[in-house]
């Protein structure tokens, strides 16, 4: 039964391609679930109109994401952090650090899941940071984390010659 598929199919095909596949297979499984439909002249001319309009939207998603990419390599955050005498973060900064720093301060609407980050961040100093926008477009950032300047009660030292009377 020839078949145009309206959504990706495992080991089929993707969607808009034309396939051939056994008859129970298509009825029992492709057509029920929506993702196919027969292929006839109709089905044929709908699905290129299809096809057409999903590639401008794709086109203008990747455009916006190329857009967001060259904002996001111009971003510097910078994180302030209680430091240890090596130089290792208590504790460290996160994909959701990032991403909450990008929501709120920097006004992004970025996925924290869509920001990579091959482990938490616990060392002082510059990090680049890897953020997939679209399949295609990746952008780029730098990360500061800084040491907390530590302030020092000053405390007032006993004058052992003065002594309560």
């Amino acid at each position: 039964m020839d078949l145009i598929l309206k959504e990706d199919v495992e080991k089929l095909g993707n969607a808009g391609q034309h396939v051939k596949v056994k008859g129970g297979f298509a009825r029992n499984y492709l057509l029920p679930q929506g993702l196919a439909v027969e292929a006839n002249s109709g089905n044929l001319k709908a699905m290129e109109q299809h096809l057409a309009n999903r590639a401008k939207r794709l086109a203008a998603l990747k455009a916006d994401a190329e857009a967001q990419a060259a904002e996001l390599s111009k971003v510097r955050l910078t994180f302030v952090r209680k430091v240890g005498e090596e130089g290792k973060l208590f504790g460290s900064v996160t994909v959701s650090d990032v991403s909450k720093e990008l929501i709120n301060n920097r006004h992004f609407q970025i996925d924290k899941h869509k920001i990579h980050m091959d482990m938490p961040l616990k060392t002082v100093g510059e990090h680049k940071m890897h953020i997939k926008l679209h399949p295609e477009v990746t952008a780029e950032f730098t990360v500061e984390i800084q040491a907390e300047a530590e302030e020092k009660a000053v405390e007032p030292q006993e004058d052992s010659e003065a002594q309560p009377e």
